[in-house]
């Protein structure tokens, strides 16, 4: 019954983060668009700040903890498996884009308009690509 709710519990927050790191690239490709120091600069700065700390971050963190929560109750031998590996891999591509777009919304709450909207908007579905590729490493459990 708890391994039950702890993956239930890992599967709503996934929602979560993967939902903030689909959002966030959107929010800069219109904030590039503000003039700096401008009402709606201002605005969307408080919105990626709140989006970052209120919802991206947390919800990442507990993903890790009840992901590393549910290998331990399954097995630490899991992770040796290759569906295991790919889906780690995935998970440490998420947790690096999330890194880089942390660094992205404080370079745009300085005043850094280093990518383009058309950056933003073409890297706006990599989260989505990955989760393809570990939803169907999970499910498929490929190579035993």
């Amino acid at each position: 019954m708890l391994f039950n709710i702890i993956k239930g519990v890992h599967i709503l927050v996934v929602i979560a983060w993967m939902a903030a790191l689909l959002y966030m690239p959107r929010l800069f490709a219109y904030h590039t668009r503000a003039s700096l120091g401008s009402e709606m600069d201002e605005t969307f700065k408080t919105m990626e700040r709140k989006l970052e700390a209120i919802i991206m971050t947390p919800a990442m963190l507990a993903v890790v903890v009840m992901g590393a929560t549910l290998v331990y109750f399954d097995g630490l031998a899991t992770l040796g498996r290759p569906w295991m590996l790919v889906k780690l891999l995935g998970v440490a591509a998420l947790v690096a884009w999330h890194g880089y777009l942390m660094a992205a919304r404080r370079g745009l709450a300085a005043g850094g308009r280093r990518r383009s909207e058309r950056f933003w908007r073409m890297t706006n579905e990599l989260p989505f690509l990955a989760a393809i590729v570990i939803v169907l490493s999970v499910t498929t459990k490929f190579g035993g």
